[in-house]
This record gives structure tokens, C-alpha cells and sequence, in this order.
């Protein structure tokens, strides 16, 4: 089976999207392969950092390899946080300061329709591809739930009486923007890897 490098450290990432290309690919994380770099995320959008992050990887290891990027975007907001999601309260990547600062910012705003937005830039044999997914839903005004991390238990999805926090990770590992993202990923992976 084919190793191919996640660009993260994040540990729920990675066991979520370990979950999804089981059987495709092994999926070898920045930890196992000895990368304790900083990798820069300077760009402006979620594409650009995907791929600034897969291109950091490929360039220093030569291995295919991908990345993500997740961002928060409020309607109300001007589709904040965005790009800056994990940082949105300053650079400690605090996920409670920033849903803290969320709430703050929607205070008295009518409109509190979101949407969690994934993209995946993936370095395949020296191509680079693209993913998206998307999905909607509202931040309510109080947290709930204890699963999940980052904004999950102020993000109820479209369709949904309960929060991603609420709903567990098996729930949400097959509806979340990240797992619809990963799942293009897999299909490309598993129509790739089958003709060779």
C-alpha cells in the first residue's frame, strides 16, 4: 500500500482521516516522518494554504503527500473567521477563547447562518489536486456537547437538532466538511491506486 504523508499535527485530524482512507493508502503523519517544522500558512485563502503546506512536505521529503485547510465562515461576519479559524483569538490556537470571541461577535446579530468549509491540496506523483467540502448549518448561542474539537459545540448542521459535538465523531465523520472533503480524496485514491 502506497505511504502518502498528512501535512498535520493535530491528532483528531489525523485519527478522522485515518478512518476514512482505510485500506487506500498509509497514511503516514508529520510525527512518524521526523517533521517538527513549523510549516508557514501565510496565505489568504484555504486553497493557498492546503497548498502551501503540501508543498513545504513534497519539497523537503519528496513523497506524495497532502494537506488541509478548515476555516468557519459566518455569513454575518463577512465569512470570518475563515482562514484564520484557529487563531481567531490570537496565536495560541485557544479553541475556547476563539468560540468565546465568536459569540461575542454574533452578540445581537439576527443572522447566524455558517458554514464549516474544508479543502485538501494533495501532491500525487508531481500533480496537484484540489478538494472541497462544504457544509452548512447555524451557531447557536451556547456551547454543546463534548466530542469533536475546535468549533464543534457551537456548530449545528443544517438538517441536524444537535451540534457536531453532540452528534460524535462516527456521526460526524461521515457528514462533516472535512469528511466530505476526504472522501473525494478517497474516491481519487482508490480510481488512482486501482489501475496500477
Amino acid at each position: 500500500m502506497k505511504k502518502v504523508i498528512f501535512a498535520t499535527n493535530n491528532a483528531h485530524k489525523l485519527d478522522e482521516v485515518r478512518k476514512i482512507t482505510a485500506g487506500l493508502i498509509q497514511l503516514v503523519s508529520l510525527k512518524e516522518i521526523g517533521c517538527n517544522e513549523d510549516i508557514p500558512e501565510t496565505s489568504e485563502t484555504l486553497e493557498g494554504n492546503a497548498l502551501q503546506k503540501a508543498r513545504f512536505i513534497h519539497e523537503r521529503y519528496g513523497c506524495d503527500c497532502f494537506a488541509d485547510d478548515t476555516g468557519l465562515e459566518v455569513e454575518s461576519l463577512n465569512n470570518a473567521p475563515g482562514v484564520y479559524s484557529a487563531r481567531y483569538a490570537g496565536e495560541a490556537h485557544d479553541a475556547e477563547a476563539n468560540m468565546q470571541k465568536l459569540l461575542r461577535e454574533l452578540k445581537g446579530k439576527e443572522n447566524k447562518t455558517a458554514r464549516f468549509r474544508t479543502v485538501i491540496a494533495l501532491i500525487w506523483e508531481g500533480e496537484e489536486y484540489l478538494f472541497d467540502g462544504i457544509i452548512r448549518g447555524t451557531i447557536i448561542d451556547e456551547k454543546k456537547g463534548s466530542a469533536g474539537f475546535g468549533y464543534d459545540p457551537l456548530f449545528m448542521p443544517e438538517g441536524c437538532d444537535k451540534t457536531f459535538a453532540e452528534l460524535g465523531d462516527d456521526i460526524k465523520n461521515k457528514i462533516s466538511h472535512r469528511a466530505l472533503a476526504v472522501k473525494q480524496l478517497a474516491e481519487f485514491l482508490s480510481a488512482t491506486t486501482n489501475k496500477i
